[in-house]
């Protein structure tokens, strides 16, 4: 079962495109990290 679950998800600023195609899934029990530089826009 999963816990957190992302299919095609898109990301733009205006016109351009920073994550075309995002598929994500956080099943129960596992861990995931999320890592980047500060103001990047992990949040």
């Amino acid at each position: 079962m999963s816990k957190i679950l992302i299919r095609n998800a898109v990301k733009r600023y205006g016109d351009h495109t920073v994550i075309p195609n995002l598929n994500l899934e956080i099943k129960d029990g596992e861990l995931f990290t999320l890592l980047g530089p500060s103001g990047c826009g992990k949040t």
